[in-house]
């Protein structure tokens, strides 16, 4: 009778194990679907897939995916490219001024109160003080005719300007502006901005930011920039804001935004449209950017623009 007990006990058990298996949910195994964490078990028919909204970045229009209904919305995670992925902005223009449409802008500063530029081209380059209001050029330094200036900026009472291939920075009085000495560096020479933790940082047409002594102009760093994980060449002019970097990209009408302990670009910032398609004929592109920390505003403008726009990035 024992024994036939315990096989009476261990039939029931069998039976009731059956049919749980028959009945139980078919689930994703991670390494199916890189990215989505779940648990495992076996079935030997999966269940049909049914809508099921995925879980997106924040500020991402959520959309629908058909996904097997056993995987919910808490188990899908953001891949880490997703994470990455830099935001899409635009400028909002509160103000707009004149600007001199025959200066081939490489380089804004705007410090105390001041508006300073640096225009390009060979037998044509200058340093420039503007009156933001007009427009209007209160005071100039022309460049000798073999230089092709570039980036500007503006540290205590000096003023650096990069220059294109010379491999040569200059350096002014910012008051007289008074040529006083000069930096040489082995790069080009592309967009210069002071950061947060007083570097220097520099561009060269490449992908790579130079950080910079601001005395002695000695490389002390660098850091690649990368766009949702690739390497971004053409960084132009350059504006330090807050422990980031903005960087107008040649050739193009984007700004970008760049972390610059990673090098990472965290927005893009399209600025197509500004000018009227008649201004737009007679203009190069989009170069040229200072931060106002008095209205945490920008100046943009480009090459050959006849106009200089005051703006918010949103």
């Amino acid at each position: 009778m024992r024994l036939l007990s315990e096989f009476l006990t261990l039939l029931v058990a069998s039976a009731i194990a059956l049919s749980c298996g028959q009945q139980g949910d078919s689930k994703l195994g991670a390494s199916d679907t890189p990215g989505i964490t779940t648990t495992t078990t076996t079935s030997t028919l999966p269940e049909p897939s049914t809508p099921t909204t995925l879980v997106r970045e924040p500020g991402e229009p959520s959309t629908t995916s058909t996904v097997p209904s056993s995987v919910t919305t808490s188990t899908i995670a953001a891949s880490p490219a997703q994470a990455e992925r830099a935001s899409r902005l635009r400028p909002r223009v509160s103000n707009s001024f004149p600007h001199d449409p025959a200066a081939f802008t490489q380089g804004l500063v705007w410090n105390g109160g001041e508006l300073f530029e640096s225009t390009g081209l060979r037998g044509r380059s200058s340093l420039r003080r503007v009156n933001l209001e007009t427009g209007e050029v209160l005071q100039r330094a022309s460049l000798d005719s073999s230089l092709f200036a570039e980036g500007l900026e503006k540290v205590g009472d000096r003023l650096i300007q990069l220059t294109w291939q010379a491999n040569t920075a200059l350096v002014y009085d910012a008051t007289t502006f008074e040529r006083t000495g000069s930096f040489a560096y082995p790069t080009e020479g592309w967009g210069l901005c002071l950061d947060n933790q007083n570097r220097f940082v520099m561009s060269d047409g490449t992908s790579t930011l130079y950080f910079r002594d601001p005395v002695t102009f000695e490389e002390i760093g660098s850091v690649p920039v990368t766009l949702n994980g690739a390497p971004l060449e053409r960084l132009n002019e350059l504006e330090c804001v807050n422990g980031e970097v903005y960087a107008n990209v040649w050739l193009t009408n984007t700004i970008v935004k760049i972390d610059s302990a990673t090098g990472a670009v965290v927005a893009e910032i399209d600025a197509a449209g500004l000018l009227s398609e008649a201004e737009a004929a007679g203009a190069d592109v989009l170069n040229g950017i200072a931060y106002r920390p008095e209205t945490a505003t920008f100046l943009i403008t480009g090459k050959n623009w006849p106009t200089l726009f005051e703006v918010t990035f949103e």
